[in-house]
């Protein structure tokens, strides 16, 4: 009988290890070293040909272990296994979210350059575009929701005014009001805006539904970030970001990750090691307790609206509707809602929760809740806030694996309190 190709899921346990590696060890061992012993100088001096990028690799020819802030062998396996999901040509794993959004922003904008990214944004990225790219020349532009594809191809044109275009940057669905974009828009705005010498980088952040439900790659993404603390991580202990994507931008992303120093050292390559084995289990139970939770928001009295993909409709929203159709296999876990009676009813509701967790992050086993106006995007301006629709009665939660009567019983005693 010919071997099956196994999905994803089935090679989260073995793909990239081989036990007769270390001593039969059936799981991967943490490999707390900080060096690696070199057979001769000559493969020493091949290995860091390939690690600095002074060559290309030859025919087979893959980096030998040199420098735990280099390499090292959970980090490899766990980026082998990490870009399945995404069918990558390579992936990389940092020590945080933002330390793998801001490695492809500084490796691909230059002063002079304009980046092009939609609204809203987490917080975190928000502020580095807006706040930190513009001391070093560059400037940026939104892509709202509202826009047809023509007028903002033009609005860009129009800001461009001869400075380039250096990246597309897409996060989708945003964070935290659930609003889709077309990752072909980005594809088609980079094409337009590509020279002989020169093609915009579209980034997509697939944090939200990734990297099951949604494969940027497939849609004409170059490149797919994610804070991997989130479902990649799924157990609130370990902080990681992960890139994955197309080799020729693989390859510059972990040039500049050696030199900035901000790869994922080798405990949390295990950790993650250990949660990709039930990465499918918990986002499918955790998916499948937020439409349950969701239904149950859209018919209390005291939620004004629910922001969740399973809610859009061809009839209401047809644009946010067939993209949804287009890119994402599944409504998530993800929502937010609006309670009636803005920050105070929502802060009283917070502060009411018995199984849902105050907290901020996404993605983990536990149900969390929290303000995003006061808390993950306090650092925005209010008037940009407002803008994205990030209002002070939204509260956010990701949903859990818990039983899904005993969350909405929480979440049901908690809206009680709203008027008290």
């Amino acid at each position: 009988m010919d071997k099956p190709d196994f999905r994803p899921e089935s090679l989260m346990m073995s793909y990239g290890y081989r036990p007769e590696w270390s001593e039969g060890a059936l799981k991967c061992p943490i490999f707390q070293t900080s060096t690696f012993v070199f057979k001769t100088a000559e493969e020493g001096k091949a290995h860091f040909e390939l690690a600095y990028g002074l060559r290309q690799p030859n025919k087979g020819e893959q980096l030998g272990l040199i420098y735990s802030r280099i390499n090292n062998p959970d980090l490899e396996i766990l980026e082998d296994r990490l870009g399945l999901w995404d069918q990558a040509d390579d992936c990389a794993v940092f020590e945080s979210g933002m330390s793998a959004i801001t490695t492809i922003l500084l490796e691909f904008l230059q002063p002079g350059d304009v980046i092009l990214h939609t609204n809203p944004l987490y917080g975190g990225t928000d502020q580095f575009i807006s706040e930190i790219l513009p001391k070093y020349g560059i400037s940026s532009l939104e892509w709202n929701r509202q826009d047809t594809y023509d007028a903002l191809q033009q609005r860009l044109e129009k800001a461009l005014q001869g400075k380039r275009l250096g990246i597309i940057y897409i996060e989708t669905p945003a964070n935290p009001t659930n609003t889709l974009y077309d990752i072909e828009w980005g594809k088609r705005l980079a094409e337009h805006f590509s020279s002989d010498n020169h093609k915009p980088v579209v980034v997509v952040d697939n944090t939200y539904l990734g990297p099951l439900w949604q494969h940027p790659l497939k849609h004409g993404a170059d490149l797919v970030a994610y804070s991997a603390t989130k479902y990649i991580g799924g157990h609130s202990d370990v902080i990681a970001g992960a890139v994955s994507g197309k080799a020729e931008y693989m390859q510059r992303v972990k040039v500049l990750r050696t030199f900035l120093g901000n790869m994922a050292g080798p405990w949390t390559g295990w950790l993650l090691l250990r949660s990709l084995e039930t990465l499918q289990l918990r986002m499918e139970r955790q998916a499948k307790n937020a439409r349950v939770v969701a239904e149950f928001l859209r018919e209390h009295p005291k939620v004004e609206k629910v922001h969740y993909l399973g809610f859009l409709s061809e009839e209401h929203e047809p644009q946010q509707y067939a993209i949804f159709r287009k890119q994402c296999s599944s409504t998530g876990a993800m929502l937010s809602f609006d309670v009636k009676g803005g920050e105070a009813a929502a802060f009283r509701m917070l502060n009411s929760l018995k199984l849902v967790k105050l907290a901020v992050s996404l993605g983990s086993t536990e149900s969390l809740a929290q303000h995003p106006a006061t808390m993950t995007h306090a650092g925005v301006p209010a008037q940009r806030k407002a803008e994205m629709g990030i209002t002070d009665k939204m509260i956010r939660l990701s949903v859990g694996v818990e039983h899904p009567d005993d969350l909405i019983w929480d979440l049901k005693q908690a809206l009680e309190q709203v008027d008290r």
